[in-house]
């Protein structure tokens, strides 16, 4: 029997990325995806899942919200259920336990991380893939051979959550900022990899995209790679935290060993919220 997986997320990047790396280990696989909870909940009322793996803030039906109706309503009540949230602070993990989900897995995730949570929920209702088993390659299957691959990253169990992934966690090296042009965004950025995190000094903000300048981590984020923007005003009072993914990355001295980088992320929420925060820091409000 195929293993049927509802994937809940309002970024459509998101959620082609977890079908993606679904497919590439599970191969009895029914996939259905929303893009977002009342949207979820529509599909569950006429479909039995296995499993959910559902954005925990999105428009119109929260994840939260969707959780308790599963919990509650749904046809089978006790299915797995994984959080998937850019935030990491305690008490949001903590809300999510007391509301039932399953697991949970902070935004940017690797490919090695949600295989390793799925698997687990599939051990939990005895689940065995009858197909043939699948090499294990990166999210972004043979993406890698012009990216460049993602380094193999740390995993950190749910207990560590808040101490590893804070909720803006200052990295150890920064970008100091040059005076910025009237009417221009004059705060900081953070952005959080999979793998790294950097404070990016911007240059541009639209409610498309942001690009900026960074000092080279020590592991490269690659093209395509997850990103979470912490985005704060010029006193480090939080604006937006925004979800993205990395759209291209270029050295800015002419040698293989700058420690200059340009970055442009472009972001993938589809959230009118959001959207009206980003105009209002772009418009200096």
């Amino acid at each position: 029997m195929a293993l049927r997986v509802l994937v809940v997320d309002d970024a459509s990047f998101v959620r082609d990325t977890i079908k993606r790396t679904l497919r590439q280990f599970i191969t009895n696989l029914e996939l259905h995806e929303a893009t977002d909870g009342r949207r979820a909940l529509a599909i569950l009322k006429n479909n039995e899942m296995d499993l959910v793996l559902s954005d925990w803030e999105m428009p119109e039906m929260s994840g939260e919200e969707l959780l308790r109706w599963v919990r509650t309503e749904a046809r089978n009540p006790s299915m797995p259920f994984v959080m998937i949230s850019s935030r990491g602070d305690r008490d949001h993990v903590v809300q999510a336990i007391q509301s039932g989900v399953s697991d949970y897995l902070g935004k940017p995730f690797t490919a090695e991380e949600l295989r390793r949570k799925v698997g687990k929920q599939l051990k939990k209702i005895g689940y065995k893939d009858e197909g043939r088993p699948r090499q294990e390659t990166s999210a972004f299957g043979s993406l890698d051979v012009l990216t460049g691959g993602n380094a193999q990253a740390k995993t950190v169990a749910p207990e560590d959550v808040a101490a590893a992934n804070p909720l803006f966690a200052k990295p150890a090296k920064a970008v100091v900022a040059k005076q910025k042009k009237s009417g221009q965004f004059e705060g900081k950025a953070q952005l959080r990899f999979p793998n790294t995190a950097c404070q990016v000094m911007v240059r541009e903000l639209s409610l498309q995209a942001m690009s900026g300048f960074m000092v080279r981590p020590e592991v490269l984020p690659t093209l395509f790679d997850q990103a979470v923007v912490d985005l704060e005003n010029k006193d480090g009072k939080a604006l937006a935290r925004l979800n993205a993914y990395v759209h291209s990355l270029q050295a800015v001295e002419n040698h293989p060993n700058t420690n200059k980088l340009k970055i442009v992320v472009r972001f993938v929420d589809n959230d009118p919220e959001k959207f009206e925060v980003i105009s209002k820091a772009i418009a200096g409000a």
